[in-house]
């Protein structure tokens, strides 16, 4: 074989090794037709009408020219299709990292570099961590984030949403990249001193009632498109006959032009260097909750269409447009929920729809720029802020409140961090509160103390000075036995061993999970107290897991092979041949003391007719 074969042959292997061995777009070309062209076709043209007015919205809480945020569709929307693996999932800017970024923007405005720059490298930093993590399937991490932080951290941006756009509902200018409670207070200081435009606040008000007009008597159409039209035409009238406008329009943010996307340069080396760690926390958080994004998303459309999909393609596929974004220097983007469910809704066959409405984006505005251009801004400030109502859930709020109190706690801790601190930090607190009660829920083992009663039943001893027999202690361990729950676990059988009248210990450990070194060695300190004082420990019913950490500790040599008994097929006979090993460490006794779990009914077990070998 020649060399070049070898070559060829070797990367072929690589290729097919590596989670992006294929782009999925040229597998769905295997099976095209005119008839799936079609259907994309549609759906991309109606993805366009829904992407231009949202991406103007955008660029209103950015604070950046409309143009660089439509790119970013553009440019981010049609590589990350090349990747993703379901036919509906549409990458773009979204609310949640539009204000992250927005407050990235300000909150770093001492570092000299222009906010297109700065957020075109967060963009980069952003793909990048995105990219890295579905090669090597981190998409799965999303599981073991709790329900109740997604919908506190989204009740937050939905909330966030509507405060950093009253200035523009009510007509006065507010400072960039304020937080919740200095909106509110601008708010009533612009109210307090008549700052405001009754303009701005009429075209607000009619904004809003010609969308629920139209979402009223004309449910199919896309409202936004239509009455942000509407508007943008009646404001160019407006111009044309009044001597000055004494509103604020779209054109006066940074007017709209239909150009190309081309390369720009990313911050010198020696500049990215610098201001990296002030931005790969944030860069970290966006990446995730484009994890978490992507995650709902895509698995709520998969739910309807039955379409096969791999999280970790999803997520390569926004680190792809997110790199792209940041390479042609644009904002950077998430999986978009309303443009995903349009694409969905207008019977998208491929992902070659999203890369069409990429390119229709571009071509629409040659044509509609004037338009767009005349857009109030108020009448933005008012789609923006029904957008942020409808994210608002009562629904999911009253599930996450009232289901339980880790997850209430849960909830509220997120909303208030996202509220009050900042976005990117909530995520973190968010999921750190979350696992920290979810390990405190499952760190408690149950230990309960029974024995016979006269007639023979297992019941729950009253009286410990009613014990029959106290040299022999069977203790039955139920529950997770990981870190969390050893001091625990050693304190309440520590307890117990200090009752010298106790000879022998017997740990019954069939519903035992989860052991680790800080319960090896919170038994091991059993061990050895227990050795002390001339006293014995057992350990009966150990199931593979179990006996294979104690065997890989030392712990099992320690204790010796001959006082610990494997779990069998009948759950009683562990735990008997453990009471034939006391009977002969105690010659003669056969009382015995029992610790189980409190249960009643049918979940106390059946009753043997002789106690003294009685098994658990």
């Amino acid at each position: 074989m020649s060399r070049t074969a070898e070559s060829s042959k070797g990367l072929a292997r690589l290729w097919e090794l590596l989670p992006t061995k294929r782009l999925p777009f040229v597998q769905e070309f295997r099976h095209y037709s005119t008839a799936k062209l079609r259907r994309d076709l549609v759906a991309g043209a109606t993805l366009t009408l829904v992407s231009i007015p949202q991406a103007i919205g955008f660029a209103l809480i950015l604070g950046l020219p409309p143009m660089s945020v439509i790119l970013s569709i553009v440019v981010g929307g049609f590589v990350s299709a090349l990747f993703f693996s379901s036919h509906h999932h549409v990458f773009g800017p979204t609310t949640s990292v539009s204000l992250i970024t927005a407050a990235t923007i300000a909150a770093n405005a001492d570092l000299g570099l222009h906010p297109l720059a700065l957020a075109a490298y967060l963009a980069f930093l952003i793909g990048i961590i995105q990219f890295v993590a579905g090669l090597f399937h981190f998409g799965e991490v999303t599981k073991f984030i709790s329900r109740s932080v997604v919908v506190g951290y989204t009740t937050a941006i939905g909330v966030l949403l509507i405060s950093s756009q009253l200035h523009n509902f009510l007509g006065f200018r507010s400072p960039p990249g304020e937080r919740f409670l200095a909106d509110l207070q601008q708010v009533g200081t612009a109210l307090a001193n008549s700052r405001g435009s009754w303009w701005a606040l009429a075209i607000g008000v009619v904004t809003l009632a010609i969308f629920e007009g139209i979402k009223r008597y004309r449910p199919t159409w896309p409202e936004a498109l239509f009455g942000l039209a509407f508007l943008g035409l009646a404001a160019r009238l407006f111009a044309e006959f009044a001597p000055s406008v004494p509103f604020k329009m779209v054109k006066d943010e940074g007017a709209l032009a239909a150009v190309l996307p081309t390369l720009t340069n990313l911050p010198s080396l020696n500049e990215q260097l610098s201001i990296l760690p002030r931005l790969i926390n944030t860069a970290i958080a966006i990446a995730i909750i484009g994890m978490l994004e992507a995650t709902a998303i895509t698995k709520s459309l998969a739910a309807k269409s039955g379409q096969r999909l791999d999280s970790n393609q999803e997520l390569m596929g926004m680190g792809a447009g997110n790199v792209a974004a940041g390479l042609f220097g644009v904002v950077p983007g998430s999986s978009s929920f309303t443009r995903s469910a349009v694409n969905y809704q207008s019977g998208a066959a491929s992902q070659l729809s999203s890369m069409l409405s990429s390119v229709v984006v571009v071509f629409v505005l040659f044509f509609v720029t004037p338009v767009f251009n005349y857009i109030p801004v108020a009448a933005l400030a008012a789609h923006l802020m029904r957008v942020g109502y409808k994210l608002i859930s009562k629904p999911q709020i009253r599930v996450a409140t009232h289901s339980t109190r880790s997850d209430a706690t849960v909830f509220f801790v997120t909303l208030g961090v996202s509220l009050f601190l900042k976005l990117d930090t909530a995520i973190y607190v968010g999921i750190g509160v979350s696992l920290a009660l979810f390990l405190l829920k499952t760190s408690t083992p149950t230990l309960a103390e029974y024995t016979f009663n006269e007639s023979g039943q297992l019941a729950e001893l009253a009286d410990k000075r009613q014990r029959p027999d106290p040299e022999i202690s069977i203790i039955h361990v139920e529950g997770e036995l990981f870190f969390g729950a050893a001091d625990l676990f050693q304190e309440q059988v520590r307890r117990q061993a200090e009752d010298e009248n106790i000879r022998v210990f017997i740990l019954r450990m069939k519903n035992a999970r989860h052991l680790d070194a800080s319960t090896v060695m919170a038994i091991e300190s059993l061990h050895d107290y227990l050795r002390q004082t001339s006293r014995h420990l057992l350990i009966s019913g150990c199931t593979a897991d179990v006996r294979r950490v104690l065997s890989n500790s030392g712990l099992l040599a320690l204790i010796s092979p001959e006082n610990v008994f494997p779990a069998e097929t009948n759950p009683t006979l562990a735990t008997r041949k453990a009471l034939l090993r006391a009977k002969q460490l105690l010659p003669g006794r056969s009382g015995l003391r029992l610790f189980y779990p409190q249960k009643t009914g049918a979940d106390v077990p059946a009753q043997p007719r002789d106690g003294s070998d009685f098994e658990i």
